[in-house]
């Protein structure tokens, strides 16, 4: 299964990656973003969609489940109770609260209406986002 790589000694922090994400879901606010660590340099922070996701396994309603068949961590926000347990629960610090009210959680959903795959990986201008085989 595909998942996004992404090597830090490329980023430059241009933000191209959370651009394209707005912009690929026209949406007031992005699924992802750059911090800057410890050390001063450019941090991109994105959904892993992780084997054993924390974020689905404390969610009580069903909302954020995982796919079996591409193994993507997805949120289903009609089954949303706004509790904030995933967020909470997340040990990447990746999913967050939709400040501007279109959903209730932002996280990344690899871009699945997209036919050339995520935005991020498309646009940026480093080459620092990628696709890449994961283990499972």
């Amino acid at each position: 299964m595909k998942r996004i790589a992404i090597d830090r000694t490329k980023c430059i922090g241009c933000l191209t990656c959370v651009s394209a994400c707005i912009v690929s879901h026209d949406a007031p606010d992005s699924r992802n973003r750059v911090v800057i660590d410890s050390l001063n340099k450019a941090a991109p922070v994105f959904c892993r969609h992780c084997s054993r996701p924390e974020c689905v396994y404390t969610c009580m309603t069903g909302a954020m489940s995982r796919d079996g068949a591409t193994g993507f961590s997805t949120h289903n926000p009609g089954k949303c109770a706004k509790c904030c347990m995933c967020i909470m629960a997340c040990p990447y610090g990746v999913l967050k609260q939709d400040r501007m009210g279109g959903e209730l959680i932002m996280k990344c959903d690899m871009c699945l209406k997209r036919i050339n795959g995520p935005a991020c990986v498309e646009k940026c201008p480093m080459g620092a986002i990628a696709l890449a085989e994961a283990e499972e």
